[in-house]
């Protein structure tokens, strides 16, 4: 089953609608984008917590690592360059963090409030290779900036 993201969007919208605070936010989006498609075997945010810092959030699937700094593994990579990272195979990505020996590819989105602070990364791992893609990134970038960032 592969994701539909529009209706992946009305589903949250609808779930998300008139809430504010950000770690509720987070458990329905990693609840509900998790049971979305089956090549994601681990999805969740890690949250912002000090400078250069972050922290696991709420998340689906098997235990996630606790801290990453910014300089350290795709998590670290987005949150310090504000980008997407798309790694078709983690092994190849200098610095991977192995929090599961079974993630073979990986996606991280940077997640945004209003003011364009950035207060976590969305992670989302696969056991499948190079299991996402630009329309993956595009779909949930436009979900993480209707909940987050009210656009």
């Amino acid at each position: 089953m592969r994701v539909d993201y529009t209706e992946l969007e009305k589903t949250i919208l609808a779930l998300t609608e008139g809430e504010d605070d950000a770690v509720a936010l987070m458990a329905t989006l990693a609840c509900e984008i998790h049971h979305a498609d089956d090549r994601f075997d681990w999805t969740g945010f890690y949250r912002v917590v000090a400078p250069e810092l972050l922290k696991i959030g709420p998340y689906q699937g098997g235990h996630g690592c606790l801290v990453i700094p910014f300089a350290r593994g795709v998590c670290g990579a987005a949150a310090r360059t504000g980008e997407v990272q798309l790694v078709a195979d983690v092994e190849a990505f200098p610095g991977h963090i192995a929090c599961a020996t079974s993630t073979r590819s990986e996606i991280v989105l940077p997640v945004r409030d209003a003011s364009g602070a950035l207060i976590a990364v969305l992670d989302i791992d696969s056991d499948q290779p190079a299991a996402f893609d630009e329309a993956d990134a595009a779909g949930l970038e436009r979900i993480l900036k209707k909940v987050f960032a009210g656009g």
